[in-house]
């Protein structure tokens, strides 16, 4: 498998990421929790003109505290969305990433600060943001300590295993590993500034 076209967003002043229209109509958006995958998605969904699949909507069910549906049924959702023609898919959801990945024609990756990766989430549950990408429908959101820890203490060796995952694939990939690259890769394809 050749080498993936790889940019990356926190490059020095100059270097050019890669253009959009490189990342093809099946854009995985991967990433850390409270990294900004929702709101990417959304923001490439309305200038491509391409549908918005948030992973976390297909494995909880609405109307929940983010309760989990049942393996088996967040696994069919996936693999419905994965086949369609066209999507912008967040969310990694690691054990369904291969084949996710088998049908993407590209990728972008987010990381970030675990601190403000925290107060994202802090801000997304203590207040009212019913309306914030990737919202589940009907939720009502708490804190929950098992996300803390995920998000403050789960070994931070995510983008290990991303690039070892994403050099398999050998997909056009954009990297963005602080929130000033995210911030730069908006200006550089024209996207909605996240407010």
């Amino acid at each position: 498998m050749p080498a993936a076209n790889k940019s990356a967003a926190n490059l020095p002043r100059g270097v050019p990421i890669l253009p959009l229209d490189s990342l093809g109509e099946r854009i995985a958006i991967i990433g850390p929790s409270n990294a900004g995958k929702s709101t990417l998605a959304v923001a490439l969904s309305k200038k491509l003109r391409i549908p918005a699949v948030h992973l976390d909507q297909l494995h909880h069910l609405p109307g929940t505290d983010w309760q989990s549906r049942p393996e088996a049924e967040f696994a069919a959702l996936h693999d419905a969305a994965i086949h369609e023609e066209r999507w912008i898919i967040e969310g990694s959801y690691s054990r369904l990433m291969p084949q996710r990945l088998a049908r993407a024609t590209g990728v972008i990756v987010i990381t970030s600060n675990h601190w403000l990766r925290f107060f994202r989430y802090l801000k997304r549950t203590l207040a009212d943001q019913s309306d914030r990408a990737g919202h589940l429908e009907g939720a009502k959101d708490s804190i929950k300590w098992e996300m803390v820890y995920w998000i403050l203490f789960k070994p931070r060796n995510r983008g290990v295993r991303y690039a070892t995952v994403l050099q398999e694939f050998g997909l056009p990939t954009v990297e963005c590993h602080t929130a000033t690259a995210l911030n730069s890769l908006y200006r550089d394809w024209a996207l909605p500034m996240p407010r």
